[in-house]
């Protein structure tokens, strides 16, 4: 995952959708649980469900939807998004169902449970402050529900019984004929109503596993598809505004894809990987957490439609190449905790340094590995997360956070994954490629790693350590134990100076929001609005307009900026691209003034990575080797 910050009943509606009866001495756990979703019977925002799970022998059996799920790192809650769930018995008649908590039911009399139905609500127009109530599912783990577009994160509609877990699922989708529909999952064909006006299409889960982790789209969606190398493609993007297309950006994401596949080399991939592009107008109740998550052969990302083309290519390949670098781990490289998840009480792994950091190490290294991108901003990117890391608590175990997650004062930390995890990625690769004389690396340990297990095979999260140890060298286990089990600080210079890079003052790129690192050159206050602080007179192109610390930002391109809208307004600004007009309307000192513009290249001075002039050749060798291969 990668975060980038009125009920009806439903025996009117399902009356012609009732289930067949099974044989006497047929037992759920050897059949198929079968489940519908009907698109077209949509009541006040809610999809009706049928969970038919075959004939129980046990008396009582209790029926889940996810807690948490995999991928994420906090409670989602899916249980409370049902409403008017019944369990009915074969004679059409209601059985005794009891809600024991959010997201569990028990079933008394289960030998006579014929199916379970329900209402779903959607979790993107609740993501308003306040919302249901509680933890609310990250955008890209949640779904929606609207005429013409529906993100079906199968987690949140269907749930499992706890003694059925390996059991296979039969799904029914049914859907307006004219819906456009996009599944990894086995699609067994699709039949067409009478009428012609509805197609049902049929899927297959080998296991509930399966059913959350192959996501659908359906609906009013632009489809491309493509092959890069030996793997099939399928970019499925939503722009509710036809901003967007996935024409527009089938380019950037085939030539990031096809320099990940030459960064991982022979790792094992995927016959096919879906990319399911949710784009947000940023209305009330469209979604506000923008960012990814990742799936076997898929990824859900939701990001803003108000990007130009440029800057949603730039989201694209941050977010999704990172995704895409999860097969290597957790799904080719994972503990118990992954393999075997529990979707309400999960026990999370160790090492989070692994699974997130090291896979967003790989999703910008290979950045400057294949040339996408020039050292220098390669540089700037490390210098980044450090500077970000250091704002977080730099002096906390990675595997005592890892492990925690879901607790203070643990849970908050989680967005050092992101940077000091993958800043650990980066100190590992430095150091095998050292030890090595440039033969070995991060990549190459995960790929040993992966071969030593793979996807059915999870390593014991308390030997982790040990066996890399084993299969390194002693300087990796002692780095290990003191920098992620440990919670000492880690001095970058000594892995700098390994790479004959040294510390100095850059003139480096930035975008339009921040001045160096990440210093934002904006504030806000209650009496005041947002203003420009000292910082934006660092930003090259901010000095250039004569902007002066205390203006106060009235308007962007026309659309008035509050602290109500700020996230909205100012996070259209991360998509402006040099070449790109726009205008801007200041109070200052009471007095109104405008900027009309066209974008020029902002720079910023900062303290930045540069490569020393009296660097030896054996450290020029391994800096060549570790950002050239």
């Amino acid at each position: 995952m990668k975060n980038y910050i009125a009920i009806l009943g439903l025996s009117v509606i399902l009356v012609g959708c009732g289930s067949a009866k099974p044989k006497v001495n047929d037992l759920a756990v050897n059949s198929p649980i079968v489940t519908a979703l009907d698109l077209t019977a949509v009541v006040d925002d809610k999809v009706p469900v049928i969970i038919n799970p075959g004939r129980f022998t046990t008396e009582t059996v209790t029926y889940r939807l996810p807690r948490v799920v995999q991928g994420t790192y906090s409670v989602s809650d899916f249980g409370k998004y049902i409403d008017d769930i019944k369990a009915i018995d074969y004679d059409g008649n209601a059985l005794e169902i009891t809600n024991v908590d959010t997201n569990t039911w028990t079933i008394k009399n289960a030998t006579k449970l014929d199916k379970i139905t329900y209402y779903v609500n959607d979790t993107f127009d609740i993501e308003t402050s306040g919302g249901i109530g509680g933890e609310q599912p990250f955008s890209p783990a949640g779904t929606n529900i609207e005429p013409t577009n529906y993100v079906l994160n199968l987690h949140g509609f269907i749930g499992y019984f706890d003694s059925l877990k390996n059991s296979q699922y039969a799904l029914d989708v049914k859907a307006p004929v004219d819906f456009v529909r996009t599944s990894a999952l086995e699609d067994k064909g699709t039949t067409t109503s009478a009428d012609g006006k509805s197609a049902t299409t049929s899927y297959f889960a080998q296991r509930y596993f399966d059913i959350t982790d192959n996501p659908m789209m359906y609906g009013d969606l632009d489809v491309e598809e493509f092959m890069v190398g030996d793997i099939k493609i399928v970019l499925s993007v939503y722009s509710p505004n036809k901003v967007h297309t996935a024409a527009s950006q089938k380019e950037t994401v085939y030539k990031m894809m096809q320099a990940q596949k030459e960064y991982l080399g022979d790792v094992n991939t995927t016959p096919r990987y879906d990319i399911y592009l949710y784009l947000s107008d940023g209305a009330e109740t469209s979604p506000k957490g923008f960012g990814a998550l990742e799936h076997h052969t898929s990824t859900v990302v939701v990001l803003g439609e108000s990007s130009s083309k440029e800057g949603l290519a730039a989201s694209i390949v941050d977010v999704v190449a990172h995704e895409f670098f999860h097969i290597v781990t957790p799904l080719s490289v994972h503990s118990e905790d992954v393999h075997y998840f529990d979707y309400d009480q999960p026990t999370f792994s160790k090492h989070l340094w692994m699974y997130e950091g090291v896979t967003e190490y790989f999703a910008q290294h290979f950045q400057v590995y294949e040339g996408l991108v020039d050292e220098t901003t390669y540089y700037n990117t490390v210098m980044q997360k450090i500077a970000t890391s250091k704002n977080l608590d730099d002096a906390m175990s990675f595997t005592v956070m890892s492990e925690n997650v879901l607790e203070e004062p643990y849970a908050s930390q989680y967005y050092n994954v992101y940077m000091k995890g993958a800043l650990i990625g980066m100190c590992i690769d430095i150091l095998m490629r050292k030890e090595s004389d440039g033969n070995r690396s991060m990549l190459s340990l995960m790929k040993e790693l992966s071969a030593k297990y793979g996807k059915e095979k999870p390593f014991v999260d308390d030997n982790l350590v040990a066996e890399i140890t084993a299969m390194t060298y002693p300087s990796i286990g002692e780095f290990l134990k003191t920098h992620v089990e440990g919670d000492v600080p880690i001095n970058y210079n000594e892995f700098f100076t390994m790479a004959g890079l040294t510390l100095g003052e850059s003139e480096a790129p930035t975008n339009y929001i921040f001045a160096g690192g990440q210093n934002i050159i904006f504030s806000g206050a209650p009496d005041k609005g947002i203003f420009f602080t000292d910082v934006a007179l660092k930003n090259s192109f901010w000095a250039s307009q004569g902007i002066k610390a205390g203006d106060v930002i009235k308007k962007v391109n026309g659309d008035d900026l509050t602290l109500q809208n700020a996230q909205q307004v100012i996070g259209g600004m991360f998509g402006w691209q040099e070449g790109q007009d726009i205008t801007m309307d200041l109070e200052r000192e009471g007095k109104p003034v405008v900027i009309k513009a066209t974008l020029t290249k902002a720079t910023a001075k900062s303290e930045g990575l540069v490569e020393d002039e009296n660097a030896t050749d054996a450290q020029k060798t391994l800096r060549a080797a570790w950002l050239k291969g």
